[in-house]
Protein backbone atom coordinates (compact mmCIF):
# COMPACT_ATOMS: atom_id res chain seq x y z
CA UNK A 1 0.00 0.00 0.00
CA UNK A 2 2.85 2.43 0.77
CA UNK A 3 4.33 1.70 -2.66
CA UNK A 4 1.06 2.76 -4.30
CA UNK A 5 0.98 6.08 -2.47
CA UNK A 6 4.67 6.75 -3.07
CA UNK A 7 4.05 6.33 -6.81
CA UNK A 8 1.05 8.67 -6.67
CA UNK A 9 2.93 11.27 -4.58
CA UNK A 10 5.89 11.04 -6.95
CA UNK A 11 3.59 11.86 -9.87
CA UNK A 12 2.45 15.16 -8.37
CA UNK A 13 5.65 17.21 -8.91
CA UNK A 14 5.60 16.35 -12.63
CA UNK A 15 2.02 17.59 -12.95
CA UNK A 16 2.74 20.76 -10.99
CA UNK A 17 5.97 21.51 -12.88
CA UNK A 18 4.20 20.90 -16.20
CA UNK A 19 1.38 23.28 -15.31
CA UNK A 20 3.79 25.98 -14.14
CA UNK A 21 5.87 25.52 -17.29
CA UNK A 22 2.77 25.82 -19.48
CA UNK A 23 1.70 28.97 -17.64
CA UNK A 24 5.14 30.55 -18.01
CA UNK A 25 5.25 29.62 -21.70
CA UNK A 26 1.92 31.12 -22.75
CA UNK A 27 1.01 33.70 -20.10
CA UNK A 28 4.30 35.33 -19.06
CA UNK A 29 7.58 36.34 -20.61
CA UNK A 30 9.45 34.08 -18.15
CA UNK A 31 11.03 32.00 -20.91
CA UNK A 32 11.86 34.99 -23.11
CA UNK A 33 15.40 36.16 -23.47
CA UNK A 34 16.48 39.27 -21.58
CA UNK A 35 18.21 40.18 -24.84
CA UNK A 36 15.54 41.86 -27.01
CA UNK A 37 17.77 41.61 -30.07
CA UNK A 38 17.86 37.84 -29.70
CA UNK A 39 14.07 37.67 -29.59
CA UNK A 40 13.85 39.72 -32.78
CA UNK A 41 16.44 37.47 -34.43
CA UNK A 42 14.47 34.38 -33.40
CA UNK A 43 11.28 35.90 -34.80
CA UNK A 44 12.92 36.64 -38.14
CA UNK A 45 14.96 33.47 -38.69
CA UNK A 46 13.95 29.94 -39.60
CA UNK A 47 15.61 26.62 -38.90
CA UNK A 48 17.48 24.98 -41.76
CA UNK A 49 14.88 22.19 -41.77
CA UNK A 50 11.99 24.40 -42.97
CA UNK A 51 11.08 28.00 -43.66
CA UNK A 52 7.48 27.39 -42.57
CA UNK A 53 8.27 28.40 -38.99
CA UNK A 54 10.51 30.81 -37.17
CA UNK A 55 12.89 29.92 -34.38
CA UNK A 56 10.61 31.87 -32.05
CA UNK A 57 7.56 29.79 -32.98
CA UNK A 58 9.65 26.63 -32.62
CA UNK A 59 10.83 27.80 -29.17
CA UNK A 60 7.26 28.43 -27.99
CA UNK A 61 6.08 25.15 -29.52
CA UNK A 62 8.88 23.15 -27.90
CA UNK A 63 8.11 24.67 -24.52
CA UNK A 64 4.37 24.03 -24.95
CA UNK A 65 4.88 20.41 -25.98
CA UNK A 66 7.41 19.90 -23.18
CA UNK A 67 4.82 21.19 -20.69
CA UNK A 68 2.08 18.92 -21.97
CA UNK A 69 4.44 15.93 -22.02
CA UNK A 70 5.47 16.40 -18.41
CA UNK A 71 1.84 16.88 -17.34
CA UNK A 72 0.88 13.73 -19.27
CA UNK A 73 3.57 11.68 -17.53
CA UNK A 74 2.44 12.92 -14.13
CA UNK A 75 -1.30 12.54 -14.72
CA UNK A 76 -1.04 9.06 -16.26
CA UNK A 77 1.20 7.85 -13.45
CA UNK A 78 -1.07 9.33 -10.77
CA UNK A 79 -4.14 7.73 -12.36
CA UNK A 80 -2.48 4.34 -12.81
CA UNK A 81 -1.18 4.40 -9.24
CA UNK A 82 -4.61 5.04 -7.76
CA UNK A 83 -6.74 2.89 -10.08
CA UNK A 84 -4.52 0.12 -11.45
CA UNK A 85 -1.55 -0.29 -9.14
CA UNK A 86 -2.04 -4.06 -9.11
CA UNK A 87 -1.51 -4.08 -12.89
CA UNK A 88 1.53 -1.86 -12.47
CA UNK A 89 2.98 -4.30 -9.94
CA UNK A 90 2.53 -7.26 -12.28
CA UNK A 91 4.88 -5.91 -14.96
CA UNK A 92 8.27 -4.30 -14.33
CA UNK A 93 8.30 -2.47 -17.67
CA UNK A 94 6.11 0.45 -16.53
CA UNK A 95 8.14 0.94 -13.35
CA UNK A 96 11.51 0.81 -15.09
CA UNK A 97 10.49 2.89 -18.11
CA UNK A 98 9.13 5.67 -15.88
CA UNK A 99 12.16 5.61 -13.59
CA UNK A 100 14.49 5.85 -16.61
CA UNK A 101 12.41 8.66 -18.14
CA UNK A 102 12.40 10.68 -14.92
CA UNK A 103 16.12 9.94 -14.53
CA UNK A 104 16.70 11.42 -17.98
CA UNK A 105 14.63 14.50 -17.10
CA UNK A 106 16.64 14.82 -13.88
CA UNK A 107 19.89 14.71 -15.86
CA UNK A 108 18.54 17.41 -18.21
CA UNK A 109 17.50 19.54 -15.23
CA UNK A 110 20.93 19.24 -13.64
CA UNK A 111 22.80 19.97 -16.85
CA UNK A 112 20.60 22.52 -18.64
CA UNK A 113 17.86 23.86 -16.40
CA UNK A 114 17.73 25.32 -12.90
CA UNK A 115 17.16 24.24 -9.29
CA UNK A 116 13.36 24.08 -9.00
CA UNK A 117 12.78 21.50 -11.77
CA UNK A 118 15.78 19.54 -10.51
CA UNK A 119 14.39 19.31 -6.98
CA UNK A 120 10.88 18.41 -8.17
CA UNK A 121 12.21 15.69 -10.45
CA UNK A 122 14.51 14.41 -7.72
CA UNK A 123 11.48 14.00 -5.46
CA UNK A 124 9.66 12.15 -8.25
CA UNK A 125 12.63 9.86 -8.86
CA UNK A 126 13.06 9.08 -5.15
CA UNK A 127 9.34 8.27 -4.75
CA UNK A 128 9.19 6.16 -7.92
CA UNK A 129 12.36 4.25 -7.03
CA UNK A 130 11.23 3.63 -3.44
CA UNK A 131 7.85 2.45 -4.71
CA UNK A 132 9.51 0.03 -7.12
CA UNK A 133 11.89 -1.30 -4.46
CA UNK A 134 9.00 -1.81 -2.01
CA UNK A 135 7.08 -3.64 -4.71
CA UNK A 136 10.03 -5.94 -5.38
CA UNK A 137 10.60 -6.61 -1.68
CA UNK A 138 6.94 -7.35 -0.98
CA UNK A 139 6.49 -9.90 -3.79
Amino acid sequence: MIAKYLWAIGSVPAVVLGIIHLYYTFFTNGFSSANEKMIEEMKSSSPILTREITMWKAWIGFNGSHSSGVMFIGIINFYVALRYFNVLQSDHFFFVFNILTIGFYLWLAEKYWFNIPFLGLLLTLVCFTASYVLTLVNK
